[in-house]
């Protein structure tokens, strides 16, 4: 039962109903705010308020219409388009992409791109590498100097001032493996540096940085300033026993996050876990976007939904992006 807009709003207040009504939209009934009012509600917020866009639809345009019309967003995070990774876009479909985010007023917050997904050479073959789905990526350990470079350009084609990336498919015993893989992350920043672009590394359960405690070391390891962390909780909460907040996001310096993905995640006794809309997992997303603002975190807070039991990526990023929105509405932070 809907309920009135003299009600929703003395209940929760503006910014909260921009977040709550999301899931009247969703189900069919006429939205009480209009995108330009969930716009505005979404400018008290102090994060970049996101979503991946291919977690919506490989349709982009289709992606930023739901980002901007739906979710009343203003970045957007690119991954992959038109079954295609960003980093094999061609000129005239980078030119048609930004043509797009022109159209609906988006910003971009990063190039997530899959540089350093891969094997590291002279290792064996991590048990992740086989079978891990890379978003339509599948470059080999000499091509990743290129694909770099190659999203070093898509960065400054989209006006985004970072990069994402990983440390290579897990290793069981990756000890042998560290110091060099920590110096192609260094030389990675550095070059980044030159082109004042910031190379944020993803914490990822099927790499060799996978939750906050692995994070912390490699960040104590890999100390160039342009280098930060894309701290996923979600991810991290894929490891048994694994707290990712606040025991993981403790132990890291606050100042070297750049970037935060969202998504959740369940987990059954035995150990199981699969993944959750935001706000029906594990992971205390209310503490952390508290902390984030008590910490002055102000970079992206990005969809990730991974989830699909909406049926389909739209439906179920709509479902994930509406426990997102509950979950800032109730850690207060004005988005």
């Amino acid at each position: 039962m809907l309920v009135s807009r003299r009600e929703f709003l003395s209940n929760l207040g503006a910014a909260g109903a921009a977040a709550g009504l999301m899931g009247c939209e969703y189900a069919g009934a006429e939205p009480l705010f209009s995108p330009l009012q969930l716009r505005a509600a979404g400018r008290n917020c102090p994060f970049r308020l996101s979503v991946i866009n291919d977690e919506i639809s490989q349709d982009f345009d289709h992606a930023c219409s739901v980002a901007a019309r739906d979710f009343g967003l203003e970045w957007i995070e690119l991954r992959g388009m038109w079954n295609k990774n960003i980093s094999d876009l061609d000129s005239a479909e980078v030119d048609r992409s930004r043509k797009i985010l022109e159209k609906y007023g988006l910003r971009v917050t990063d190039i997530a791109s899959p540089l350093f997904k891969t094997d590291w050479p002279g290792a064996p073959q991590s048990k992740e590498s086989p079978k891990r789905d890379q978003f339509h990526a599948d470059f080999d350990f000499k091509q990743q100097d290129q694909v770099l470079e190659r999203c070093i350009a898509l960065a400054k084609s989209f006006a985004a001032d970072r990069i994402r990336c990983f440390d290579f498919w897990r290793l069981d015993d990756q000890k042998p493996y560290r110091e060099a893989i920590n110096e192609k992350l260094r030389q990675a920043a550095r070059t980044c540096a030159k082109h004042d672009l910031i190379l944020l590394l993803e914490n990822e359960m099927s790499c060799n940085t996978a939750t906050g405690e692995e994070g912390a070391a490699t960040l104590a390891a890999v100390t160039e300033p342009n280098f930060m962390l894309n701290w996923d909780p979600g991810n991290a909460a894929t490891f048994p026993g694994n707290t990712p907040y606040p025991n993981g996001y403790d132990l890291l310096p606050k100042n070297r996050i750049g970037h935060c993905h969202c998504k959740d995640v369940k987990r059954d006794p035995g150990g199981k876990w699969e993944w959750a809309p935001v706000g029906a997992g594990v992971v205390d997303w209310v503490g952390q976007f508290r902390a984030f603002v008590r910490d002055g975190y102000h970079y992206a807070v990005s969809l990730e939904t991974h989830w699909r039991g909406g049926g389909t990526p739209e439906e179920s990023s709509r479902i994930s992006m509406k426990g997102l929105k509950e979950a800032l509405a109730k850690a207060g932070t004005g988005c």
